[in-house]
């Protein structure tokens, strides 16, 4: 089910975010002439909480697409400010196209972490269990996808596609569910922290 976002919920992405974070991949640079100058906001996306912020850059300061840079509570060398968190439909066509790139670097960079998912995640109800969550994963691979991680933990990306066929890609399956969860579109959020 959808939620509809409400003028209360659209208020609360201009609020200072609650999220912590230290690093972001920057999904876009966005210039603006304003009648003062010219004017430079970035669109990003956090490393851990996979959160869509907007940020502003710091004067004279080079920022690329697909750039990681520091966001966190101490000294920053290319952001100024995190203006505000945005919401995936705030986000510019360059950013929305760069998005699923950057998520792949990110869940790359991360492969330990996902990897753990795979052999930790659990059942989160009576009737469902935590890897119905990924595409492609139902009853019936999930039982045998149960078996064959307690037969010995996943090690890698790779050796999951190896022991398991029907998971052919899983990071794209992982970013595929992270894209889900920042759409509003996935009844849960795993991964996003927001």
């Amino acid at each position: 089910m959808k939620m509809e976002r409400t003028n209360n919920n659209r208020n609360l992405e201009n609020k200072k975010p609650n999220v912590t974070e230290d690093f972001a991949i920057v999904l876009d640079v966005i210039t603006a002439n304003n009648g003062f100058g010219v004017s430079y906001t970035v669109q990003a996306i956090g490393f851990n909480t996979f959160v869509l912020f907007e940020l502003i850059p710091k004067k004279g300061v080079d920022i690329d697409s697909g750039e990681k840079v520091y966001i966190g509570d101490g000294k920053r060398d290319k952001i100024q400010y995190i203006k505000r968190v945005l919401y995936y439909d705030k986000l510019s066509g360059s950013a929305n196209s760069e998005l699923y790139y950057a998520l792949l670097d990110i869940i790359d960079e991360k492969e330990d972490f996902f990897v753990n998912f795979f052999n930790t995640a659990g059942p989160i109800s009576l009737r469902r269990h935590a890897l119905e969550i990924i595409g492609g994963i139902g009853k019936k691979h999930l039982t045998s996808l149960l078996d064959i991680r307690n037969e010995k933990p996943f090690e890698s990306f790779e050796d999951i596609k190896k022991r398991c066929v029907f998971i052919q890609e899983p990071k794209k399956l992982i970013a595929d569910r992270i894209v889900d969860e920042l759409k509003g579109t996935a009844d849960m959020k795993f991964f996003v922290k927001k």
